[in-house]
This record gives structure tokens, sequence and C-alpha cells, in this order.
């Protein structure tokens, strides 16, 4: 499984939103998932603030996160967890060494 790029999105939701965000996320990641340009999508929640989230997301090629960008099951995530958000998503980019 050759990996491109991993990217960790770090995103902190309003604590009554706390399970819709994780439903429509896991909803997104599940379909993520089965892009042929995604090795790895994963959500992780803070042990010790459980508003806050990190997606780990692994893309095989370079145009793969632009691609997942098009993605009717992305749209739906993106449009549906903003107005979830206590601030706006954040991510960091790295490469696998």
């Amino acid at each position: 499984m050759l990996v491109m790029l991993i990217v960790l999105v770090h995103v902190h939701v309003k604590p009554d939103c706390i399970e819709a965000f994780k439903t429509a996320t896991l909803t997104n990641a599940r379909a993520s998932r089965q892009e042929p340009g995604i090795a790895q999508f994963d959500l992780l929640q803070q042990q010790d603030d459980p508003t806050r989230f990190t997606l780990i997301e692994a893309y095989r090629t370079a145009d793969a996160p632009a691609k997942h960008k098009e993605t009717t099951h992305y749209a739906t995530w993106r449009d549906t967890v903003a107005p979830m958000m206590a601030e706006p998503r954040a991510s960091t980019k790295y490469t696998a060494v």
C-alpha cells in the first residue's frame, strides 16, 4: 500500500453536536474508504475533551484528495457538519517516511 500523503484534520465541535458529528463523519468515512485513492480514513475522538476530533486521511495518489472533495459523500458531510463546528477545522499534511 503506497501512501503519498497523510492529512490530519482537527475538528472542534459544539458540545451538543458530538453524536450528530460522529454519525455524519462515520458515514463519510465508510464511503471514503471505498475510493480507490484512499488507503485509510479514520475518526478519532480526544479522550480528555470529547468535543475534539481528528480525522486521519491517507491518500495513495497526489490527485486523490481533490477527487475525494468532488464526491457526493464529502459534500454532504461538509455541509452537514459545518454548523456543528465550534471553530473552523484545521489540517496538517504529512509525507509517510
